[in-house]
């Protein structure tokens, strides 16, 4: 049997596992090289090891990179599933324990199908993934209408940002963007110094937000990330940060935001929130719903 397809028999196994309902959280940002993929692929990886159901779907569209990330190799993707050249276990690669790689498209190609029949057949498709407590979708940067497609399917909108005047600027207009097709947006704040100067980023573009956009949007904290050059390396080596290198100062800051995702979809649960799972994910992206 194929790595893939024992990843996915594997997914299937995991059902009694789940938690409920797939939560699907899109990471993104106004600018490139704020640390996106890193954060992504670390997240999913510590929701991973704390007992959760996760699948991580690259739509960095023009620069599909997590196979590299993670080390494995990706010949086929999402978008032979939708061509039907392919089917999920053939694509669906198990990285860690309770952790699948789900390889995307680095194109616009995959929102192009919107036949029903297509969409019905990798639908039906996609039941295997359907398991999953999180699917981590990590869009490319900017504010593009087909990054705009994944940001309005997902349940939760993460924003990433450094202290740089211009992604900060960019930023802003993400969350700008953002605001009219989600009242509520997470916030990351990379490569600071210390808590306090990425507190204060992130109250900058909250009043500014505030001052502008206002209306119900709530703009959230999810946590602030401190530099270190070891990160960079650690890309380069093709490493994951939280597992190889988990007493650097980074790993526990990213530790800290996974956890505040488990925790929202835990308190979801606990006031009885319905989440909509991934065959409404998959239908709004491709204008099925």
């Amino acid at each position: 049997m194929s790595t893939q397809a024992k990843g996915l028999e594997a997914l299937v196994e995991a059902q009694n596992g789940a938690k409920g309902a797939t939560r699907v959280v899109a990471i993104t940002s106004g600018k490139g090289g704020v640390g996106k993929s890193t954060i992504s692929a670390n997240v999913a990886y510590v929701l991973a090891r704390q007992g959760y159901k996760v699948g991580i779907m690259d739509a960095d569209i023009g620069l599909a990179n997590l196979d590299v990330m993670f080390n494995v190799r990706a010949d086929r993707n999402i978008l032979h599933v939708l061509k039907g050249e392919a089917g999920f276990d053939e694509i669906v690669t198990q990285i860690e324990p309770n952790l699948w790689l789900i390889p995307g498209e680095s194109g616009d190609e995959i929102l192009k199908f919107s036949d029903a029949t297509i969409v019905s057949r990798f639908l039906d498709e996609a039941q295997a993934l359907e398991n999953l407590d999180f699917l981590i979708i990590d869009t490319g940067a900017g504010i593009g209408d087909t990054i705009q497609m994944f940001l309005k399917a997902a349940d939760d909108v993460v924003v990433v940002t450094v202290p740089d005047p211009a992604a900060i600027t960019d930023a802003y207009a993400m969350v700008k963007v953002v605001s009219k097709i989600k009242p509520e947006i997470g916030m990351v704040v990379n490569q600071v110094k210390n808590a306090k100067e990425g507190q204060k980023i992130f109250d900058t573009i909250a009043r500014v937000a505030q001052g502008n956009i206002g209306g119900e949007l709530r703009l959230k904290l999810l946590g602030t990330i401190r530099s270190d050059a070891y990160v960079a390396r650690s890309v380069k080596q093709r490493v994951l940060v939280c597992k190889e290198l988990a007493n650097i100062a980074p790993a526990g800051d990213i530790e800290a935001v996974a956890s505040r995702l488990g925790d929202k979809k835990e308190h979801k649960m606990l006031e009885g929130q319905k989440e909509r799972g991934l065959g409404t994910f998959f239908k709004k992206l491709l204008g099925q719903f």
